[in-house]
């Protein structure tokens, strides 16, 4: 249960780190370029992908879509956090899981029982009731899609890494580590279009991102070995795990506001990751 905890206080601890961004003078899409050389090296080092196996052709607009949609969706990300809060964007990128489920469905045909059938129903709910909002909380009316467009965005990537998966066969470390690759270099030639000069505050809380980001990961990877007879209870730990620290930490830490609906709305979250993912 180690990687798991692990893994659940690493990806906390990045929605933290783009929650102080704006205080800090942290510019988020450079401390996202500077993430994932970080992040392409630990894999490197850690998961030791063996690129002679690596084939790119049959997926290769599957791998250009995911090198823009990570790092596009990572500063979604970080402005959804300080707009709305830690506890409504985690959320929101929790349950996004049911994209990649819905996906499976119509393009695989894969089997969509009465339970997972529910599931998705729940998380749908879930995203109504995380995106409504209560009378205090007009002020921030124009920056509820950002929480739609962390819905989309991380739901299509887990389509993506599923695509890619079953169009070249790779093993998931080298599209990790390619994909972290292709990210980095589509963001920097981004910010060096648009003559960015770096920042010093940037490059460090980059630096920290990128340990952060990848600390996820290969936790979550490690507690799937770990725990390989239970599976679900790996995803299912996961997913819980991090919506309910982010809301322990939203409200007492970072004194969020969030109105009725949206609890509702976090809960439903929870209940719908339980019935798609743990046999009821």
């Amino acid at each position: 249960m180690g990687f798991l905890l692990a893994s659940i206080v690493a990806s906390v601890l990045v929605s933290i780190l783009l929650k102080l961004a704006r205080k800090k003078h942290v510019n988020i899409a450079q401390a996202v370029a500077i993430n994932y050389p970080i992040a392409t090296v630990c894999s490197l080092l850690f998961l030791k992908p063996n690129f002679s196996e690596f084939k790119f052709q049959s997926g290769g607009i599957y791998f250009i879509l995911l090198g823009i949609l990570l790092p596009t969706v990572f500063v979604i990300m970080g402005k959804a956090i300080q707009q709305q809060g830690i506890i409504k964007a985690d959320a929101a990128q929790r349950i996004s899981l049911v994209i990649g489920l819905i996906f499976s469905f119509f393009i695989w045909k894969e089997d969509l029982a009465s339970q997972k059938i529910l599931g998705v129903l729940l998380a749908f709910s879930a995203l109504i009731f995380l995106l409504l909002k209560s009378g205090k909380q007009q002020s921030k009316k124009n920056s509820w899609w950002l929480l739609l467009l962390v819905w989309l965005g991380y739901g299509s990537i887990d389509v993506l890494f599923k695509l890619i998966s079953q169009t070249t066969n790779n093993d998931f470390a080298i599209t990790l580590t390619f994909g972290f690759i292709l990210a980095g270099i589509l963001i920097f030639s981004y910010l060096y279009l648009n003559k960015v000069n770096f920042k010093r505050s940037s490059i460090i809380a980059g630096f920290i991102l990128g340990l952060l980001n990848f600390a996820n990961i290969f936790s979550y990877i490690k507690a799937h070995q770990v725990l390989h007879e239970n599976p679900s209870l790996v995803f299912t730990g996961m997913n819980i795990g991090v919506i309910a620290l982010a809301t322990l930490l939203g409200l007492f830490i970072f004194k969020e506001k969030i109105s009725h609906w949206n609890y509702l709305g976090i809960g439903l979250a929870i209940l719908a990751i339980i019935v798609l993912f743990l046999p009821l």
